[in-house]
């Protein structure tokens, strides 16, 4: 219990701070919005082949931020030495890599708040899909690349070219999990008759997002004391 109650002080701590610097999200949101506008610009939003493209715009936004919010979860420790003082701290690793994953996975969503319907509305994209099964995908396939991205961000945090390094080893690894929700939000956007394809997709997706976020819980202790 103590260290979940740890992990969102850590969080609050982090949310805190971006709200008062605003540096991260906004970045992120305007970031989000470029990409939103070139694809506009790139595809005829009339077309209605131009629709299935929208998944695969919906993901790029989200990784594409998300590698933003990233990269500076720990790096920002790093600069002023808190890592130090939270790893001396009577607090057990994991609520470290907790609190930031937390912190990381709710501005994640706060982009995904804002971005998703900005596209949707300047696409005119009309719903016609399943909503509970489209926020689902959503959900699942941003837990999953947030918990390995923050877990990567703390592996790539002492290394001098982080920025570049991050990308590098958190592509690899979260494309089964892009692959996946991909292929879900498209199936949930434009072909619903395909649900139960959808559905083995977002159980593999969930499978995967299960293994690796246990995996990094359990490694994060060795890789912050690195």
């Amino acid at each position: 219990m103590n260290l979940f109650r740890t992990a969102l002080f850590l969080a609050k701590k982090d949310l805190y701070s971006e709200l008062k610097t605003k540096q991260i999200l906004t970045t992120q949101i305007i970031f989000a919005g470029l990409v939103i506008v070139v694809f506009s610009f790139a595809f005829d939003p009339a077309n209605n082949t131009t629709k299935a493209v929208i998944p695969g715009v919906i993901w790029v936004i989200i990784v594409f931020a998300g590698i933003l919010g990233l990269n500076r979860s720990f790096i920002s420790e790093q600069r002023n030495d808190t890592i130090q003082g939270l790893l001396v701290a009577p607090m057990e690793a994991a609520s470290i890599y907790l609190g930031k994953f937390l912190a990381n996975f709710a501005m994640m969503l706060v982009v995904e708040l804002v971005s998703i319907p900005f596209l949707f509305l300047l696409f005119d994209f009309k719903f016609l899909g399943s909503f509970p099964y489209f926020i689902l995908t959503v959900f699942l396939g941003s837990f999953g690349f947030i918990a390995i991205g923050t877990f990567l961000a703390a592996l790539a945090a002492n290394s001098k070219s982080s920025e570049m390094l991050l990308p590098l080893l958190l592509f690899p690894i979260t494309t089964p999990i892009l692959i996946g929700v991909v292929q879900a939000t498209k199936i949930i956007l434009t072909n619903m008759e395909k649900l139960s394809s959808a559905l083995a997709w977002i159980q593999l997706v969930t499978a995967y997002d299960v293994i690796f976020f246990v995996v990094c819980f359990i490694l994060i202790d060795y890789v912050l004391e690195v």
